[in-house]
């Protein structure tokens, strides 16, 4: 499955983009395939949004995914960077379009990587996801 997660996090006054990026980037890779898209907020410089595509195919392997992001947290905080909230979203990726091509478009079913996306297990999926998470998601946000 590819997880998407959704961070939303506020720099703190007189902080910027440079501070952030120098104290978040990670040092240790994930040794499983994760894309990290970092976002400002145009209408809100100081928010930085991270959009993380991660492929997760095990409850071990999501736990091993979020043993790594809080070493790699607990080694270099962002608690002088950012303010102490923290918004975050996961999901599962479900389908990718493409509208970029000018005119008529038809309907197409989903997919993912031009592949077929199977709908069927879609809910199963999302079951596994809410167990891989749901240790995570129980304990408060910290500035992560």
């Amino acid at each position: 499955m590819l997880a998407v997660a959704i961070l939303k996090r506020r720099l703190r006054e007189g902080k910027t983009y440079t501070d952030f990026r120098k104290a978040w980037f990670h040092t240790h890779g994930f040794g499983t395939p994760t894309r990290l898209f970092t976002m400002l907020n145009i209408a809100d410089p100081r928010e930085v949004i991270v959009i993380g595509f991660l492929e997760v195919s095990s409850i071990e392997g999501a736990a091993k995914l979020i043993s790594i992001d809080k070493q790699q947290r607990g080694a270099r905080s962002l608690d002088d960077i950012i303010e102490p909230s923290v918004e975050r979203t996961f999901a599962a990726l479900v389908a990718e379009d493409d509208f970029s091509p000018a005119g008529a478009l038809d309907y197409c079913d989903p997919t993912i990587e031009g592949q077929p996306v199977d709908l069927s297990g879609l809910q199963l999926e999302l079951e596994l996801a809410k167990q891989i998470l749901s240790s995570f998601l129980a304990t408060p946000p910290a500035s992560t």
